[in-house]
């Protein structure tokens, strides 16, 4: 039997192309594969404001993952948080030697925290390293991005969950509950809301399309585009979109507002607004029989509900980002639903694609053919 490193032996077992030939073959303390550790390590490439203030500090509040290693470009940063959080040595990487995390067995999963034009290259390059990926949202910049991104996973035989937060939100999921138990009945309209004013910093990565590939689109519309979907429970069969800008010296090259209709195999519509322009976080789902509504909707919490029967919509704060975090090491530890996983990053941007090509002809529908695609069924 050819040598196989402890790499290819995990990564063969886990896709399950080694057979069960291996069975009583090699003893049971051959190396430490992902199912028998309790709590997976968690690398965060890019230390902005969103490692920073949001996903370290979850990460002390995870039961299943926690942090294991940071990748950052900053040389000041290296000690501030290697003293902070305790970190080894060696688990202390930049962006020119990020792939010899490939030898760390403190990193199973690589979270991609960086600007959306780097998305693709570093989740690649963290599958090829044998690491599950997280990629932050929006997946990519493109439809073909999302793609390399998909099949660099699959071919190394390494998980891959979006960084859709939501998906792991209480709220989203009662949400999803009353479509999908017709609670008030028949969803016929959806209205969604996404959008915050920008202001100051006029070199922000966000207003530069080369590092962001759009503006509030591919920022805050993504969350109004999951809202929809999920609200309906159907993905879209057609969507008409239009752009609006009233700040054009400061959105230079990236779009300002966008508002966008749906049409679902339902017979559903909805309306959704996103802007870097504007204030909305809020969500409404009119049925036959009544309607309920989160406001606000996509903010880190904590969220609130109400519906027209005159019930509160409540469930106890947590960290959006531990509960996703913790979903996506329980579905390698464990086995259970990837709440978010490439396929629905893909989708969004078939659909962010398919706005800005609407736009482009002058709100012109564009049809759709996306099926179940990226609809996960808890």
């Amino acid at each position: 039997m050819n040598k196989i490193s402890r790499r290819n032996f995990n990564k063969k077992l886990s896709t399950g192309l080694l057979g069960t030939t291996l069975i009583g073959y090699m003893p049971l303390s051959f190396g430490i594969t992902n199912n028998e550790k309790k709590s997976l390590g968690i690398a965060l490439v890019g230390l902005g404001s969103y490692s920073t203030y949001q996903l370290a500090p979850a990460l002390q509040d995870t039961s299943f993952c926690h942090l294991s290693a940071i990748v950052t470009g900053t040389k000041d940063k290296e000690q501030i948080w290697k003293d902070k959080y305790n970190l080894a040595e060696n688990c202390i990487y930049n962006y020119e030697n990020f792939d010899t995390i490939i030898s760390n067995d403190a990193v199973d999963i690589v979270y991609v925290v960086l600007p959306n034009s780097m998305h693709a290259d570093f989740s690649i390059r963290a599958a090829k390293a044998g690491k599950h990926v997280i990629c932050e949202k929006p997946m990519a910049i493109n439809v073909s991005e999302c793609d390399a991104i998909i099949d660099a996973c699959k071919k190394e035989g390494v998980k891959l969950s979006v960084g859709y937060r939501m998906q792991s939100d209480p709220y989203t999921n009662e949400v999803k509950k009353y479509v999908r138990e017709k609670t008030f009945g028949s969803v016929r309209h959806v209205s969604s809301t996404a959008a915050y004013i920008s202001r100051g910093n006029t070199q922000q990565w966000r207003l530069n399309r080369a590092l962001s590939g759009g503006g509030a689109l591919m920022n805050m519309g993504v969350y109004a585009i999951q809202t929809s979907i999920y609200g309906t429970g159907y993905n879209p069969i057609s969507i008409s979109a239009q752009k609006f800008s009233t700040r054009p010296e400061y959105f230079k090259n990236t779009d300002e507002t966008i508002t966008a209709q749906m049409e679902f195999p339902s017979g559903a519509v909805a309306n959704m607004f996103t802007s870097h322009n504007a204030s909305g976080n809020r969500m409404r789902v009119s049925c036959d029989n009544g309607w309920f509504e989160l406001e606000p909707a996509h903010s880190y919490g904590p969220i609130s509900g109400r519906t027209s029967n005159g019930n509160t919509i409540y469930f106890p704060h947590k960290s959006q980002q531990a509960l996703q975090m913790d979903d996506f090491a329980k579905h390698i530890l464990l086995g259970t639903a990837n709440v978010a996983p490439g396929e629905m990053g893909k989708r969004d941007m078939i659909i962010v694609e398919a706005i800005y090509k609407s736009i482009a002809e002058n709100g012109k529908k564009q049809l759709l053919d996306l099926g179940t695609m990226g609809i996960v069924t808890k």
